[in-house]
């Protein structure tokens, strides 16, 4: 990532706008271009993570940065952009664990957990190595930021 899209991403200004911004763009921009694109994808790597709604029992998609995993499966982080609270979807897959992903227009099932903070730790520098401002996020937002290992079922 360079050190502009880095400024940015760890401001105060995104962690307020970027929310409300990013996610709507990202999924729009995946629907037209029929899955090949995200806003994100071009930064990072991304995919959309479709979660039942642990409350309303709906299929949510969230378009996330994640990490490839060498044995198949990614990391995604709960980050919500350094806010306070954690993102809905992170709940959901609490709640169940069952989901499934888009990458690159091809869809997988996959079966989430939650890593403990031992597991966290492992592979967080894997996590900032792509996404730097992870870290940045765990300061201002005060709260165990959730990493879950999404596998393929």
């Amino acid at each position: 990532m360079s050190r502009a899209v880095q400024k940015v991403a760890t401001s105060s200004a995104f962690r307020k706008v970027g929310p409300k911004v990013v996610p709507p763009l990202d999924r729009f921009v995946h629907r037209v271009s029929g899955g090949r694109w995200s806003v994100s994808g071009s930064i990072v790597p991304s995919l959309v993570l479709t979660t039942t709604g642990a409350k309303s029992g709906l299929p949510r998609e969230s378009p996330l940065a994640c990490v490839p995993r060498p044995e198949g499966g990614w990391y995604v982080v709960g980050s919500n952009f350094g806010r306070e609270k954690h993102p809905a979807w992170t709940g959901n897959l609490i709640a169940n664990p069952q989901a499934s992903v888009v990458v690159r227009r091809k869809t997988t099932e996959v079966t989430a957990r939650l890593l403990d903070d031992d597991e966290k730790a492992a592979v967080w520098p894997a996590l900032v190595a792509v996404w730097p401002a992870y870290d940045d996020y765990v300061e201002v937002s005060g709260r165990n930021i959730r990493v879950f290992q999404l596998d393929p079922v």
